[in-house]
């Protein structure tokens, strides 16, 4: 048995030498039960494991092991609790990417159903088919905008998406179109220099949000550069299984924002790279790093943060400010719903303390929305997805507030479905607070 989360052990991806480690986690897990409320996974563990008089972990047949894994959707919130954790106490426990390592052998040992295969790929190419989609957004949109319909219901069977699933539409500028014809702007005085990661999601579905925070970081006199090249960040390969695939994404994103960040701190500047969606910036600030590896993947992982980071940081840090002249529409009362993937980063909720400078009263709901990354969007969690939901939409609802406003793109799809309600990202909330339009 080999406790690693490195995948560049010789051990990472023998099934045997997994098969252990399981067995030695969720030993430890059923004795501490602490992560019993967070996904089926730990429940589902659990009764496997308390079926047997002598509660011996060694007795769950694989298949019992392999339904643990097919429950776990990575929301790492279970590390965000544990007090065993690599580093904290010699057990050396971490749960989310034990359950990564275990999809990647799954995968490489070609163990997964067809039909998750066919998700894998569906999902995993978010370049191609946003490229085809933006093309043709209308009747793109058109064929995935209404769950339920006979178009959805193929699409499910060739795909694995669920059919009842509210997908995000696709634009008909993708943002980095608007990027290249855009002015760029002078500063007198330039507080900083800023390279944009805007990510899939930006790019080809919501890529005002990209436009906000580029004009919001112009507010506030932070000039912006996007390295052109850029791809998907990988994490549905990564949380299918498929390693190398993910790591292929990767290294052309590490190279390319690696040497941005060098030219930018040739010129004299102390540049970051901002992400807008959280299972992005968790994937360049943690992900790229264990996968990929090098000095690059170290110096883009250093200089990575996350949209309301960046902002409350050039807010508090000493020699630079924040506009706070909020001209625009604030609404009176909001409701963040801080995402999974950026509590995870252990950041603090920025994106709160940003929102909450506009004047606007805050609750905050730190409920997981069932999606996480893709996993949500597969037929076969679609009902458990929508159960996860429940607390989070219970909240939502008691809050009763004017405005919902989150940082994940894909949660915020999951709280209109359940909800009703269109939250806003918090840079376009800000926006708006300083009276810049929405295209």
């Amino acid at each position: 048995m080999t406790t690693t989360y490195d995948p560049f052990h010789p051990k990472y991806f023998d099934e045997a030498d997994l098969r252990d480690e399981l067995v030695r986690v969720y030993d430890l897990c059923h004795g501490c039960r602490l992560c019993f409320k967070f996904c089926t996974s730990f429940p589902t563990m659990f009764a496997a494991i308390d079926q047997h008089d002598d509660q011996d972990a060694a007795k769950l047949t694989h298949n019992e092991q392999d339904q643990v894994v097919e429950e776990c959707f990575n929301c790492k919130l279970c590390y965000v609790n544990c007090p065993y954790t690599p580093d904290q106490h010699e057990w050396n426990l971490d749960f989310p990417r034990l359950m990564l390592r275990a999809d990647q052998v799954l995968y490489r040992d070609a163990k997964h159903k067809i039909g998750t295969r066919l998700a894998n790929q569906a999902l995993g190419r978010t370049d191609l088919v946003g490229k085809a989609s933006t093309a043709v957004a209308p009747l793109a949109n058109k064929a995935i905008g209404t769950p339920g319909s006979t178009s959805r219901k193929v699409m499910e069977k060739v795909t694995g998406i669920a059919s009842q699933r509210l997908l995000p539409p696709y634009a008909k500028t993708r943002f980095s179109t608007w990027w290249k014809k855009r002015s760029a702007l002078r500063f007198e005085r330039k507080q900083g220099s800023v390279i944009l990661f805007p990510t899939c999601l930006v790019e080809y579905q919501s890529p005002q949000v990209g436009k906000d925070l580029v004009r919001v970081l112009e507010r506030n006199d932070v000039e912006c550069s996007m390295p052109e090249g850029q791809v998907c960040c990988g994490a549905p390969w990564l949380h299918s299984g498929d390693v190398e695939s993910f790591r292929r994404h990767g290294r052309k994103n590490v190279e390319l924002l690696a040497g941005a960040i060098r030219e930018a701190t040739a010129r004299g500047e102390v540049p970051a790279v901002v992400v807008p969606q959280p299972t992005c910036g968790y994937v360049l600030k943690f992900d790229y790093r264990d996968y990929i590896g090098g000095p690059d993947a170290e110096l883009v992982a250093e200089h990575t943060a996350d949209a309301g980071e960046y902002l409350m940081t050039l807010h508090r840090t000493e020699g630079t400010q924040l506009d706070m002249n909020f001209t625009g529409a604030v609404p009176e009362t909001v409701t963040y719903h801080a995402p999974c993937h950026l509590r995870a980063q252990n950041i603090g909720l920025k994106s709160r303390d940003l929102i909450k400078l506009t004047g606007a009263k805050i609750t905050v709901v730190a409920e997981c929305s069932g999606i996480d990354g893709t996993w949500g969007y597969r037929a076969e969690h679609y009902d458990a997805s929508r159960q996860v939901a429940r607390k989070m939409v219970a909240a939502i609802d008691k809050a009763g507030n004017d405005v919902v406003a989150g940082d994940c793109h894909l949660a915020n799809g999951g709280i209109l479905q359940e909800t009703g309600q269109q939250p806003l990202h918090p840079v376009s909330l800000l926006a708006r607070a300083y009276d810049i339009p929405e295209d």
